[in-house]
């Protein structure tokens, strides 16, 4: 199946790379995670993109730590491919400004579209609404910089006060708030993803699903219930395309998941499969100036 917009002209908003040399990745577990126990570099990223008719990508950060957001900033650099960088800081910092200003001297600093940390993995529920962690993610705002919700479903709700009581920050979904799929009650998750739509200024990726379905092999209508709703919620001028690649080896190929989004994008007009495809990306990064 091809893209109904046509395949020369995405934006992946949602991708990673890594050598574990240089910055491990310590959550990857050799045993139940083999498909991506390994390096992925810019020339993998090129291959597998390319061919899916990517021309612009996100790349996003996998380890804690600013040295590696220094690294991925010097990738795009280099690279013609990836228009922007979703970095790392540590929003417990009391010097949040001064470490972006740091980000962005570095070589590729003018790549830096977005910073993410990774709030799923907070014991506390209540992490997004502590006072320093707020002065951090409007420290990012006012940088004009966009914020990247790394969330899970129980974390919605935290996410969406969050949202709404700093209107100033573009605050971006990833991977729909991780919903349970594949036959779970989604009534939970869909209530608070609507909840956090109710924020003009949020968006969402349409990403990380297929690792999500609680079942093997995974089937189109397994992921059908949480786009619909999501389109729903959001309208598809909030929404955008992410491949969560290398991610995505887990249970997808990339050519495989642009096949099937697209399937599940057919309904919509053209115009609402452009803005998913490449247009709320490149509004809510800010593409056309990185």
């Amino acid at each position: 199946m091809t893209v109904p917009t046509g395949p020369t002209d995405i934006v992946d908003a949602h991708h990673h790379l890594w050598v574990r040399a240089r910055h491990p990745q310590p959550w990857i577990d050799p045993a139940t995670m083999a498909a991506i126990d390994a390096d992925f570099t810019p020339a993998d990223l090129d291959r597998v993109a390319r061919d899916a008719g990517v021309t612009r990508t996100v790349l996003v950060q996998a380890n804690s730590t600013e040295a590696e957001t220094v690294d991925l900033l010097g990738v795009a650099a280099d690279s013609p491919l990836v228009g922007g960088v979703v970095g790392w800081l540590d929003l417990t910092a009391d010097d949040v400004p001064d470490r972006l200003a740091r980000l962005r001297a570095a070589r590729g600093g003018e790549r830096l579209v977005g910073v993410r940390y990774s709030v799923q993995d907070e014991p506390d529920p209540t992490f997004l609404d502590r006072a320093d962690v707020r002065r951090a993610i409007a420290a990012v705002g006012a940088a004009g910089l966009a914020f990247d919700l790394l969330v899970r479903q129980h974390q919605l709700a935290a996410a969406s006060r969050v949202a709404r009581d700093l209107p100033e920050v573009r605050f971006v979904l990833d991977h729909l708030g991780k919903p349970a799929l594949g036959g779970a009650d989604l009534g939970g998750w869909a209530r608070d993803l609507r909840a956090l739509a109710a924020s003009a200024n949020t968006t969402a990726k349409l990403s990380g699903l297929v690792t999500e379905v609680g079942h093997s092999p995974w089937t189109p209508e397994d992921l059908r219930p949480a786009v619909e709703h999501a389109l729903d919620a959001f309208g598809p001028d909030r929404l955008m395309f992410g491949s969560d690649w290398p991610v995505c080896l887990l249970a997808s190929s990339y050519p495989r998941w642009v096949d099937t989004l697209a399937g599940l994008l057919d309904p919509l007009d053209p115009d609402g499969r452009a803005a998913i495809w490449r247009h709320t990306a490149r509004r809510t990064y800010r593409l056309e100036s990185s």
